[in-house]
């Protein structure tokens, strides 16, 4: 019976590394892969995840039903993603961002549903979405326009500057696709987002004050990938200097296994937050998931497939003919994520050449390397066990 045992052992963690292993080394699912993501992620939304997430997370709610419209413009999904951007407008989805604002229901809800809406715009008109499109653009502009600070408030007295870049890309969508009305607002908005960057990285801060834009924190990954993602539809210029200190400042490769992102800047180290999670290693699963779309809209491919990869091998994800899932399908606000960065494409300017520096193939051969080892690990010790069995 103990032989039995120890051979099912054996089997089962040879299987595991040879699944690894293919899963390394194989060409990524694409566009198939992300619809079916978007099956489990209808099933789970239907059953209240975005309910239950709104237990664990401040914007929960809000990001599943976002995440999931965004994928579905992403694939030309419109109905999908108009189901969606409904959930957003209802008394649920407006709840948690009350209070006093200079722009009602704050620039996080106002600049991720204008730039949804513009999306499924860009896909499939209606009068009615763009009138609403206009009015919601023009009160965004109205809002940066009168502030002394490029770094609107979330909420009352809260200022996190990716919010903000959301709702200004949402303004450039609105200009390739109706008549350009927004183009001074942009400009004096990266010129003084410009005036206020993070001394430390030269990058945009996490947190500023709500009154005066200056820096209350340094970069963090979980802001900067979603920025990384958004600038390029700002400011191209801007976006590619910005993403070349980010790539430097924040990719890591912790005990040479795979590219990641960290939390906070190499060389120094920090606490997590409620977006980032557990940080192993100082890495940040949120923000490397992230980085996958940030990197496809600045044009890194290299580094988009690098880290779709590496997920792929670590994101413990499980397929059947109609769905998909990752961490076994524990966490549907990550797949979410993943989704929304796996379809992510250009709305507003098509990335221009790609960064200089570029992944070289070769960072799979530590993987690769210890799943051969850990697949013939229990052989090679299961037969030096039954050698010397047999000298005794």
């Amino acid at each position: 019976m103990a032989r039995v045992v120890r051979l099912l052992v054996a089997v089962l963690i040879s299987a595991f590394a040879l699944l690894g292993a293919v899963r390394l080394v194989a060409p990524a699912d694409g566009a198939s892969g992300v619809r079916k993501q978007l099956a489990f992620l209808k099933h789970e939304l239907q059953s209240g995840a975005a309910e239950e997430a709104q237990r664990q997370f401040p914007e929960g709610y809000f990001f599943l039903y976002a995440l999931y419209g965004l994928t579905a413009v992403d694939l030309n999904e419109v109905g999908e993603a108009r189901w969606a951007l409904g959930r957003l407008e209802s008394e649920a989805g407006r709840a948690p961002f009350g209070g006093d604002m200079a722009l009602q229901h704050g620039v996080f809800y106002r600049g991720w549903t204008n730039w949804l809406r513009g999306g499924i715009i860009s896909r499939q008109r209606d009068d009615g979405e763009l009138r609403r499109f206009e009015e919601d653009s023009a009160a965004i502009a109205a809002a940066f326009d009168a502030s002394p600070t490029p770094f609107l408030a979330s909420y009352p007295g809260r200022a996190w500057p990716v919010d903000s870049t959301v709702a200004v890309a949402s303004l450039r969508l609105h200009d390739k696709l109706l008549t350009p009305a927004y183009d001074t607002t942009v400009i004096r908005w990266v010129a003084n987002v410009r005036a206020r960057l993070d001394p430390a990285t030269g990058l945009m801060p996490h947190t500023a004050d709500a009154d005066t834009g200056e820096p209350t924190s340094g970069a963090q990954g979980t802001s900067q990938s979603i920025m990384q993602r958004f600038l390029p539809e700002i400011d191209p210029e801007f976006a590619r200097q910005q993403y070349g200190l980010f790539r430097t400042g924040f990719l890591a490769a912790p005990l040479g296994l795979g590219p990641t992102v960290r939390e906070h800047p190499n060389g120094t180290d920090g606490p997590p937050n409620v977006d980032s999670g557990p940080l192993v290693l100082g890495v940040s699963l949120s923000a490397t998931v992230v980085t996958i779309g940030a990197a496809k809209v600045q044009g890194d491919e290299s580094l988009a497939d690098g880290l779709a990869t590496f997920g792929e091998v670590a994101g413990l994800p499980v397929s059947t003919p109609w769905t998909k899932r990752y961490a076994l399908g524990a966490a549907p606000i990550g797949d979410a994520f993943l989704a929304w960065s796996k379809s992510a494409r250009p709305w507003v300017f098509a990335h221009s050449s790609p960064p200089k520096r570029q992944m070289s193939y070769f960072w799979k051969s530590p993987l690769l390397v210890f799943f051969l080892t850990l697949g013939s690990a229990p052989w090679l010790v299961g037969a030096a066990w039954r050698r010397r069995s047999s000298m005794l």
